[in-house]
């Protein structure tokens, strides 16, 4: 059952912009989102809650698109954007990006180490450090010299300022579901938070 504050349309504490009431470049936003197939839930997600900010809506999906689509080889991504999930406590990113993690070939076994917090010792080297570096970031507030050693190693510099660009932009994200309180729909996985 949802929180009372919860609008049973959008799924979170406003309702969904009317496609009429939004700018032009809310509407392109709005269209865009609808019918792009890129976004894993549409308009009942962060891109609805997006639409409130159309000054900022077609920047952000572009930021978000090049990190996401156009630098990282999917597996990459998607320990990346479960790391970061994981750490903000994001059911919705999780509920989003476990099954597309699957879809993209990462093993339930590397999903688990990332849901329940388990040790990443012999686990692939890229996934290790991807990891390591989001909990550090996200959990701990800072980097040892050491993980930040080992991702240098493996990412080239922009690329590893891409891929903290990358796990920034979901843990913006995160907050933004957290802030508006976006409820995860029914069926779908969930982390473990105490």
């Amino acid at each position: 059952m949802s929180p009372s504050d919860i609008d049973p349309q959008s799924g979170f504490r406003l309702p969904l912009p009317k496609r009429e009431d939004l700018d032009e470049v809310g509407k392109r936003a709005y269209d865009r989102t609808l019918s792009s197939g890129r976004s894993i839930v549409g308009l009942r997600g962060p891109g609805g809650i997006a639409l409130y900010s159309s000054k900022t809506v077609e920047l952000r999906n572009a930021f978000g698109e090049y990190l996401r689509y156009d630098v990282f080889d999917p597996k990459v991504r998607e320990v990346a954007i479960l790391a970061v999930a994981r750490e903000m406590d994001s059911q919705f990113e999780w509920a989003a990006h476990e099954p597309q993690a699957l879809k993209e070939g990462v093993s339930q076994d590397v999903i688990d180490i990332i849901k329940y917090r388990k040790s990443t010792q012999g686990l692939d080297e890229t996934y290790a450090a991807i990891v390591e570096l989001g909990r550090q970031t996200f959990r701990d507030h800072k980097v040892t010299s050491e993980c930040f050693a080992r991702v240098k190693k493996l990412f080239p510099p922009q690329k590893l300022v891409e891929l903290v660009m990358l796990m920034g932009n979901y843990a913006a994200t995160a907050a933004l579901l957290t802030a508006f309180d976006m409820q995860v729909p029914d069926g779908k996985p969930l982390l473990p938070v105490p």
